[in-house]
């Protein structure tokens, strides 16, 4: 069985990519920062369908809580799945704040900072002993780094960076054949930032070719394919999943 660790697996896209990998036969490693409640429901669903899943607490905007961490994914490794290492590493945790550049302060700026961009960088560093060869890695960026929207700069200016850390993953972990990409959510319908008013829900819908916002499973379905077999000569890439947003 393959193995996938999902940060921020409790909610929104992160609880859609647990279910659909364990969908696909995989068992779930998902993380949560502080909704327990939330992350038992979604290993409840991942039980019910007959998966293995377990949800291991992690802040991952705090990079002194990493090597604590990765012993305790050795330890669910060893005791649920009688493994030691693990196949598939999704960078999925994140927020969202929305203030314009002129009024952004630098605890909303650095806390952004932690999580969306080195809270992946030193989490796959510590994470990286126990990933088999020809693994896979996936970072969830966002459709805001290539479709400048007002209020979320230094959100967007950190997915950027992670878009960017991507290839340089995929360059660098070559030599053990882990590939690594990147996938650019559009408008999902989550709770990210608060979620999305009626008024906004239909501009955002307008401007969609699609004429919808997404769904959590529109991502979730397409990260658990990538994993797949079926998309192993993809690698270095950024995809992104929003129906046809603003084009």
């Amino acid at each position: 069985m393959r193995i996938v660790i999902i940060t921020g697996g409790s909610r929104g896209i992160g609880a859609s990519i647990a279910v659909q990998c364990a969908k696909r036969g995989m068992g779930v490693i998902l993380t949560y920062n502080s909704n327990t409640q939330a992350a038992k429901k979604v290993v409840s669903a991942i039980e019910a369908g007959g998966g293995k899943a377990v949800a291991l607490e992690l802040d991952v905007g705090s990079s002194a809580a990493f090597p604590a961490f990765h012993d305790a994914v050795g330890q669910a490794l060893a005791t649920i799945w009688s493994a030691k290492s693990f196949d598939f590493l999704v960078n999925n945790a994140g927020y969202g704040l929305y203030n314009s550049i002129a009024t952004v302060n630098e605890d909303d700026f650095d806390g952004l900072f932690r999580v969306h961009l080195k809270g992946p960088f030193f989490l796959t560093q510590a994470l990286l002993p126990l990933m088999v060869d020809g693994g896979h890695i996936v970072n969830v960026t966002s459709a805001t780094s290539r479709v400048a929207t007002a209020g979320v700069a230094p959100y967007a200016c950190f997915k950027g960076g992670l878009e960017v850390l991507t290839r340089y993953m995929a360059k660098e972990f070559g030599e053990r054949r882990i590939r690594a990409n990147s996938v650019a959510p559009g408008p999902i319908r989550t709770e990210l930032g608060g979620g999305l008013t009626d008024e906004f829900e239909a501009l955002l819908a307008g401007q969609t070719a699609l004429g919808r916002v997404g769904e959590p499973d529109d991502v979730g379905c397409m990260v658990a394919s990538l994993l797949s077999d079926n998309n192993r000569w993809i690698n270095a890439q950024n995809i992104e999943i929003s129906g046809g947003y603003i084009i």
